[in-house]
């Protein structure tokens, strides 16, 4: 099989999954901040919440209002701002007899981090935990890595994974706090995926007119990278352990399209463009160990192409 056949595989492999169901995105890593949730309720953010949290500057994962701090005989820090969360409230209202009509309602309160506030307890503040487990590098996605000859600079033990053009520099957490490696290298792929957008590779970056967490050019270049990362996965022979997260990462983000599946071509499309810019600026060609991998998938089992 070679890798223009495997793009359309795993494409299919994602439309399938797209189309039965599937569960959340789960962050693959455990650090000391962990899942953005509420303090007092304890209850974790989910939809667009937990990504406008997830994407904040502070290392505490606890956010509360303004009254809970004062619950918790603690107040906000003067000069402090708040983040937006929203929710749906549903509205109902009888319009006949037995005939209830229900009306979706954006509502919206403020929240601030646990680092904007002084005076709580800490005895009130869960204690937070790290994974830690023992990495084991997985040899064919760490030879694409090692062996692509003008990948960004890559910093390991960060709080968050992001990419950052300013810097060309790829932000990873420690690989000790994933769950499971071959999680540590998809994560990893998606920023590296990103990185390929820069003006001195693809400059696909150029394209993109709003850089503003949500927007739809923000949800396409997220798509393309998660697309992306999917494609290395399957290069490297870990996609069975890491397709599903892939996916529900995608659904994720395809809702800003009103699940418009011609926004996932589009994104295949830019994606493939990444991961050839990859593969074709290798010390060796694909690597020498996953080039014979890809020849010996070929001799025992050819796969026939699937259209998308």
């Amino acid at each position: 099989m070679n890798k223009f056949d495997l793009y359309e595989v795993i494409t299919q492999k994602i439309i399938d999954r797209l189309e039965s169901g599937i569960v959340p995105w789960q962050k693959p890593w455990q650090n000391a901040g962990g899942m953005p949730r509420n303090l007092v309720s304890g209850r974790p953010y989910n939809g667009i919440n937990f990504w406008l949290l997830l994407a904040s500057e502070f290392k505490s994962p606890f956010y509360m209002t303004f009254e809970q701090s004062l619950s918790l005989g603690g107040n906000i820090i003067k000069g402090q701002k708040s983040t937006m969360v929203v929710f749906w409230k549903i509205l109902e209202k009888e319009t006949s007899p037995g005939t209830i009509e229900k009306t979706p309602f954006l509502r919206y309160y403020n929240v601030f981090n646990l680092e904007q506030t002084e005076g709580i307890d800490i005895s009130k503040i869960p204690a937070a935990t790290v994974h830690d487990h023992d990495f084991v590098p997985i040899q064919e996605a760490e030879s694409l890595i090692s062996q692509w000859l003008d990948k960004p600079k890559i910093l390991w033990g960060e709080d968050h994974a992001c990419y950052i053009p300013q810097r060309d520099t790829v932000c990873m957490p420690d690989p000790r706090t994933f769950f499971h490696d071959e999680q540590c290298f998809s994560v990893l792929f998606h920023e590296l995926t990103h990185s390929t957008g820069h003006s001195s590779r693809t400059g696909r970056h150029e394209k993109i007119k709003d850089h503003a967490f949500g927007s739809q050019d923000y949800s396409q270049e997220e798509l393309v990278a998660e697309m992306g990362a999917a494609y290395l996965c399957g290069l490297s022979g870990i996609e069975l352990k890491t397709i599903d997260n892939n996916v529900a990462y995608i659904k994720s983000w395809i809702r800003a399209f009103k699940d418009d599946p011609k926004v996932l071509v589009l994104a295949a499309a830019q994606a493939q463009k990444a991961v050839d810019y990859i593969l074709e600026h290798q010390l060796s060609p694909l690597g020498d160990s996953l080039q014979n991998q890809i020849e010996k998938e070929n001799e025992e089992s050819p796969v026939e192409a699937l259209s998308c």
